[in-house]
C-alpha cells in the first residue's frame, strides 16, 4: 500500500469520526468510543509503526525548521505526521463535545469549534474556550458547581465562608 493510499483511508476515517461528533452528539457511545479510543487507538498503532520502522533510518530531526523539513521529505514520515495531526485534533474535538454536554453548552454553538478544529487544530480550541468563558459569563453565575468534586468542594467552601461572614 502506498502513503497516497493510506492518507485516503486514514482521511476518509477521521472525517466519518468529525461528522459524527457533529451529529450524533447525544450519543455517549460516540465520544466514549469511537473518537477517543477506536478511532485515534488505530491512529496510534499506525504512526506507531511508521515512526518505528523509518525515524531512526531517516535524514533530518526536529532540531531545526529545515531539519524537520528533510524529515518530512520522506512521504511515509510526512504521513506519520499527518496521522498525529488526526488522532490529536480529534481527541480535542472530542473533549469539547463531552465538555460541552457536561456545561449545558447548545450543541449548535459547539459545531462551528469542532469544524476550527478539525480544519485548524488549535484555532478551533481556542474558539471553544471563547465559547465556553463567554457562556459562563452570561450565565451570571461564574461559581457553578460542575460534576467534578472539587468544584463541589470549593462551592461548599464558599458557602460556608459566607454563612460565618454574617
Amino acid at each position: 500500500m502506498s502513503p497516497q493510499q493510506v492518507f485516503s483511508i486514514a482521511s476518509s476515517l477521521a472525517l466519518v469520526s468529525w461528522i459524527m461528533l457533529a451529529i450524533l452528539p447525544r450519543r455517549p457511545w460516540v465520544t466514549k468510543v469511537v473518537t477517543t479510543k477506536l478511532v485515534p487507538g488505530l491512529f496510534a498503532i499506525l504512526y506507531t509503526a511508521i515512526a518505528v520502522s523509518l525515524f531512526w533510518r531517516s535524514p533530518g530531526g526536529f532540531s531545526t525548521l529545515a531539519s524537520v523539513g528533510v524529515l518530512f521529505s520522506n512521504p511515509w514520515l510526512l504521513l506519520a505526521g499527518w496521522v498525529h495531526y488526526l488522532a490529536f485534533d480529534l481527541l480535542i474535538g472530542s473533549w469539547e463535545l463531552e465538555d460541552s454536554r457536561e456545561r449545558g453548552i447548545p450543541h449548535l454553538m459547539v459545531v462551528p469549534c469542532l469544524l476550527l478544529t478539525f480544519m485548524f487544530g488549535p484555532a478551533g480550541w481556542l474558539l471553544y474556550r471563547i465559547v465556553r468563558s463567554v457562556r459562563r459569563r452570561d450565565s451570571g453565575d461564574l461559581l457553578t458547581p460542575t460534576n467534578s468534586t472539587a468544584s463541589a468542594s470549593i462551592s461548599t467552601d464558599l458557602r460556608l465562608w459566607n454563612s460565618n461572614k454574617r
